[in-house]
């Protein structure tokens, strides 16, 4: 299936939810060379066709912020509803459907200063400024320690607390994150005790497919640690 690129010049793409695009478009009884036309015609968009369409909806490509808003426009829906979640500053604010120089504003800096932190995905604001932040972008803490570019670390240390002591982890993340230190001890240690009780349910002694089978449930349960402890967060009122 031939896909008319656009111009090279593309903007960096949103993530994109194609079923939700393929479900309202259906819902308003449109087909692709529908949509494609309204973005041809209301948005000056020439090169979308119905191929690049139906690559959107089946997830071989991806639309552009620009083209998100136009689909958006022809789909009668906020680009907030055709982006998967987000992560970075750009598909925040892309979400809440606000420009660059409105984001800026609210926060208190230089336009300049904040398309920087944008390209750089990631945000450096003071406490100040992340509390605007998180309010004109409706950001909870998780999505702020992801577009300050802290998950990293935070996927880290988790990993260190719950593989080792995790007493020994409660400081550091206490420094990194703005919560209780009891409530992120009662979280590291469940977690804590959550892990190495899988870990030891799987463990064969005789090795082979148990002890495989123990390896691939120690990595996933690494691998989804940060979602792991949000949720524990949130379970304990955090």
């Amino acid at each position: 299936m031939p896909v008319h690129q656009p111009p090279t010049h593309q903007q960096p793409t949103p993530p994109f939810d194609a079923p939700a695009a393929r479900k309202l478009r259906t819902a308003l009884g449109m087909g692709p060379e529908h949509v494609a036309y309204g973005m041809q015609s209301s948005f000056g968009l020439p090169y979308v066709t119905p191929d690049l369409i139906v690559a959107w909806e089946r997830g071989i490509a991806a639309p552009s912020n620009t083209e998100l808003t136009a689909l958006a426009g022809v789909l009668w829906c906020s680009p907030g509803e055709l982006i998967g979640a987000p992560r970075t500053l750009r598909e925040h604010r892309t979400a809440r459907n606000l420009a660059a120089e409105d984001v800026a504003r609210a926060v208190g800096l230089e336009l300049l200063v904040y398309v920087a932190m944008e390209e750089a995905d990631e945000w450096r604001g003071n406490e100040r400024q992340s509390a605007a932040l998180a309010e004109v972008l409706d950001l909870g803490l998780p999505d702020l320690v992801t577009v300050a570019g802290r998950e990293a670390k935070l996927a880290e240390m988790l990993r260190g607390a719950v593989t080792t002591r995790w007493q020994a982890y409660v400081r550091p993340l206490v420094k990194l994150l703005p919560l209780d230190r009891r409530l992120v001890g009662g979280v590291l240690r469940a977690l804590h005790a959550e892990y190495q009780g899988q870990m030891v349910a799987t463990l064969s002694w005789s090795g082979g497919p148990a002890t495989a089978r123990s390896e691939d449930t120690g990595q996933d349960f690494l691998d989804r640690i940060v979602d792991r402890f949000w949720s524990e967060v949130q379970r304990n009122g955090g």
